[in-house]
């Protein structure tokens, strides 16, 4: 690993440009788009009873279970293929990160009026309530997890890229047998966040309303919401006590066994003392139905994909004729002028909408984002200071990690907002008041991102360098200096990046509570942009949405991207 000091200023990082306004122009055109759909849906509609007895806590596990699920699998279908082709492809590269940047910059809870009203004016009402939840816990899930692999394909070893040239792998071969397992642990960790993630907004993505639509969906979510709309005290420990052992089965039957499963990837010549253990991945490696399994099913399907994908890149060589390239030619100019022309329709009803934006509301919007950008520097310092050497810890310390790790994720996927307008009346009681409350939301929405980044960061450090370090008698800060902070450097930029989105994302749920009837709400970018829900003003939401995208874009492109760039070119394992 190379070791060297942090010079940000030595590598210029990228500035914004006219590709990055086509991009924020384009977003913006959706957001437009759905907007004046959404002014077509139906003007009141009558959400579903939820009922708080425990007995039906199992049907509302499955039914969020399902939708976190289905969530899930669309997420790292998105990762793998948009990660890859930005890692692979510098032309893709430059297109598909100020994207990623923009789209995880859009804050989820103010995108979802827009898309729920937008797809129940194109589909049928159930349906159209159903993807609007799974849209909303991709959202929640999908960033980090493309970033993080992503950061794992620009970082991995050279000699393994140039080895896997020698042998000539075709791009589906280097794929599965250098960027998949390279990433693998990263990949799981990131995966714990996601869940946790999307149980956070689980509860927003249920409860949806808008003025007097009523969007809820029967799952725990709402069974959570309802509890905290009524102060039932007992209904909110009802459903804790139901998520946590969801989480806790999560945790012994798929997350655990796939730490173990994914230590075999590391990069490294010393096998460790004391790898990863699971007792389920255990049991699975000694039964025969495992081995069966291996043997007759995922072997032969593997080697089937295997010589499909290569047959189909043969076939798209032998058939890149002078025809072929013209026809493709004329196909992209098309696309070209499509987009342009939506393009120059979403700048222009864009305009129309900004229009409509009182300055008196346009002053309220940069008094909040003022407001907001201070109280997030605040949580991310505060998480900052302690996921590093806690993440550090449990990274490099196994038995610590079985101890901490289903503790950690526990702590990360109760969803803070269940609890958060209890704690917000205790501390506006005891003289705290919700601008201390709205930070402490906040971390607890967000810190998750860093730390579980770092703990994949340090525990894919090979052992060898571990033991050349003790052997070289490196303690305290030296030793930090020297392999630490190189090592989970990449790593604890991703988690930055996508904690920096995420806590703008949570100044929403974080500036604006009601509990029991009561609403309560501090000055800030998330309480102008809940306000605006609340009360159906499009304008005035498109406005605060625009404001917060541009924030979070500029913060990203002049400061984290260059970060990036230092981490993917002097920090890797080589």
């Amino acid at each position: 690993m190379r070791r060297r000091i942090l010079t940000p200023s030595v590598i210029p990082g990228p500035a914004l440009n006219v590709s990055d306004a086509l991009i924020v122009v384009g977003v913006l055109a959706l957001l437009a788009f759905g907007i004046f759909l959404a002014l077509g849906a139906p003007a009141e509609v009558q959400g579903p009873e939820i009922n708080l007895s425990p007995a039906y806590l199992p049907w509302y596990a499955t039914f969020s279970l399902t939708r976190m699920f289905v969530a899930y699998v669309l997420s790292i279908l998105f990762t793998l293929g948009v990660a890859s082709a930005a890692a692979r492809n510098q032309t893709a590269e430059k297109i598909i990160l100020p994207i990623l940047d923009i789209l995880q910059s859009v804050p989820i809870l103010s995108f979802l009026p827009v898309v729920v009203l937008s797809l129940t004016a194109l589909l049928p009402e159930n349906f159209a309530l159903e993807l609007g939840a799974v849209i909303l816990i991709f959202t929640s899930q999908v960033w980090n997890l493309t970033f993080s692999f992503y950061q794992s394909l620009k970082t991995s070893p050279t000699d393994l890229g140039e080895a896997s040239t020698i042998f000539r792998f075709n791009p589906w071969q280097r794929f599965r047998t250098l960027g998949l397992p390279f990433g693998a642990i990263p990949l799981v960790w990131n995966s714990m966040m996601s869940w946790a993630g999307g149980w956070f907004f689980l509860m927003a993505a249920e409860t949806f309303t808008v003025g007097e639509r009523d969007y809820r969906l029967p799952g725990l979510g709402s069974y959570l919401q309802s509890a905290a709309d009524q102060a039932n005290i007992g209904a909110i420990l009802w459903g804790l006590v139901a998520l946590i052992g969801i989480i806790i089965v999560l945790d012994q039957f798929i997350w655990r066994p796939l730490l173990a499963w994914a230590d075999r990837f590391k990069v490294e010549m010393v096998e460790s003392d004391d790898p990863p253990t699971a007792w389920f991945y255990d049991v699975w490696q000694r039964a025969r139905v495992a081995k069966w399994w291996r043997q007759s099913v995922v072997n032969p399907l593997t080697e089937r994909f295997d010589q499909r994908v290569a047959q189909s890149l043969r076939a798209r060589e032998e058939n890149a004729s002078a025809a072929n390239v013209s026809k493709n030619r004329i196909v992209r100019w098309v696309l070209l002028a499509l987009v342009a022309g939506f393009l120059l329709w979403g700048a222009y009803s864009a305009l129309l909408l900004l229009a409509r934006v009182t300055p008196t509301e346009w002053s309220q919007i940069a008094i909040g984002a003022g407001a907001s950008f201070l109280r997030v520097l605040v949580a991310l310092t505060i998480a900052l200071i302690w996921t590093v050497p806690v993440g550090v810890a449990i990274g490099m310390n196994p038995r610590l990690a079985r101890v901490l790790q289903p503790i950690v994720q526990v702590t990360a996927s109760v969803p803070a907002t269940a609890l958060f307008p209890v704690i917000v009346l205790m501390l506006i009681q005891s003289g705290g008041g919700l601008n201390l409350a709205a930070i402490l939301l906040m971390l607890l929405g967000t810190q998750w991102y860093l730390l579980f980044n770092i703990i994949a960061g340090a525990a894919a450090i090979p052992r060898d360098l571990v033991y050349t370090a003790e052997t070289l008698g490196l303690r305290g800060w030296e030793r930090w200096r020297t392999m630490i902070l190189p090592a989970i450097f990449p790593y604890l930029i991703t988690g930055m990046i996508t904690a920096a989105g995420g806590c703008w994302n949570a100044t929403i749920v974080a500036e604006y509570v009601t509990f029991g009837g009561e609403t309560y709400y501090a000055t800030g970018l998330g309480a102008e942009i809940a306000r605006a829900t609340a009360a159906g003003n499009y304008p005035m939401l498109f406005g605060a949405t625009l404001t917060m995208i541009l924030i979070v874009v500029a913060f990203n492109r002049l400061f984290w991207r260059r970060l990036y760039r230092i981490a993917e070119e002097r920090y890797r394992m080589d």
